[in-house]
């Protein structure tokens, strides 16, 4: 049984059919989900889409890289950013992908296979020596080989089988806001986005077209719990109504659908182990790098492919494949936990001196030699 339908489910659901495991999946919400951020697909996790053969569909609905323009709090612009420079930083083997197109697809390589229950989630577990008896909120009970927990940042999986959320949550007092635009905004030319970067905050919308434009927005807070409490249409107009530029027809749009935003604090899972018996969790459940890491969907389904691989390796003996596939992951995650805790000050800059050395960055990256630089550090992040 995998509990949760976001890409790590789905992904894991996959990966597992695909190597004869009769899947059940679980799902919270009453159905598939739309919305949510930007991403790039690049390194292990192009690699791991690869493999479960989705590239194909996955590359159909790449948005390919467009020009990034920093502006001013009035929304004029500041510093152009050619897509070239995206282009040549993240090479060949990488897609820009919207995480609802990655749960898309997953989701539509697997549904025909496996069972997904919609408006349903774990509410007990009962471990024994040859699987787990778990009770669902629709009043069944499934017995299992394997319980993946891959439900997300809030998992109830977690919460069950681990202890409360608290004793996991690293919370590193950032908000983080993204949401579909249901119209092109006009301030932003097409294959744009504008992005204003100031103390404390960043605003950014693309525009890729109809039906591909989105909004993306985060902040430091020193208190998410009220963040979250106000709603993400009054916080981040509480928070960004002073700009100009395309940021007022995003937040307007937000205000007239605000049902399709991703809207929450941004915090880190740490644990100091990911399986119990033959309880497992994966992806954000497990470890989440947030945002600002860049790299969740990646490790998603990097993550699910590995699974599949150790679970194939170890056969019957489903703990050790679970310690096994832990002990080949932690490096990266590690890894990546911590470039993300480094990184929240390019997203949110603390000082006026953080924001100096930003221009400076996005300035120089125009230069051939400061590019190759870039491309260099991509490719050792990756390697």
């Amino acid at each position: 049984m995998v509990s949760g339908a976001g890409i790590a489910g789905l992904a894991t659901a996959l990966r597992l059919h695909r190597s004869g495991w009769e899947v059940l999946v679980v799902e919270r919400a009453p159905g598939r989900r739309s919305g949510g951020y930007l991403v790039n697909l690049l390194g292990y996790g192009y690699d791991a889409a690869e493999r479960m053969g989705v590239l194909p569909a996955l590359a159909a609905r790449d948005i390919g890289f467009f020009t990034s323009v920093i502006v001013a709090a009035d929304g004029r612009a500041r510093i152009t950013v050619p897509a070239e420079v995206a282009r040549a930083a993240l090479a060949k083997r990488a897609l820009s992908l919207f995480r609802s197109d990655i749960e898309a697809v997953l989701f539509e390589a697997v549904h025909a296979a496996v069972e997904i229950r919609f408006g349903t989630t774990v509410r007990a577990i009962d471990q024994a020596a040859d699987g787990v008896e778990i009770t669902l909120s629709d009043g069944t009970r499934e017995h299992a080989d394997l319980l993946v927990g891959a439900d997300g940042l809030h998992s109830g999986v977690r919460e069950i089988g681990f202890g409360p959320k608290a004793d996991h949550l690293v919370d590193l007092r950032h908000m983080v806001g993204a949401f579909p635009l249901s119209r092109v905004p006009e301030a932003v030319p097409d294959g744009s986005s504008t992005t204003f970067i100031g103390l404390g905050r960043t605003a950014a919308v693309i525009n890729v077209g109809p039906e591909r434009s989105s909004a993306f927005f985060t902040y430091r807070t020193g208190d998410p719990a009220g963040e979250l409490a106000q709603g993400s249409a009054a916080a981040l107009s509480a928070t960004f109504g002073d700009l100009g530029g395309s940021v007022p027809d995003a937040l307007e749009q937000l205000r007239n659908d605000p049902g399709a935003v991703y809207f929450d604090s941004v915090s880190q899972i740490v644990m100091d182990r990911w399986s119990s018996g033959r309880v497992v969790l994966l992806g954000d459940a497990a470890w989440c790098v947030t945002p600002f890491a860049g790299y969740g969907a990646a490790l998603a389904l990097a993550g699910a492919g590995r699974l599949g691989d150790a679970l194939d390796e170890h056969g019957d003996d489903v703990p050790a494949a679970l310690t096994a596939w832990e002990s080949g992951l932690r490096p990266e995650i590690r890894k990546r936990q911590a470039l993300a805790r480094r990184g929240a000050s390019q997203f949110a800059p603390p000082t006026r001196v953080h924001l100096w050395m930003n221009d400076l960055m996005l300035r120089a990256m125009q230069l051939p030699v400061a590019r190759k630089m870039v491309q260099r550090s991509v490719e050792r992040a990756n390697a």
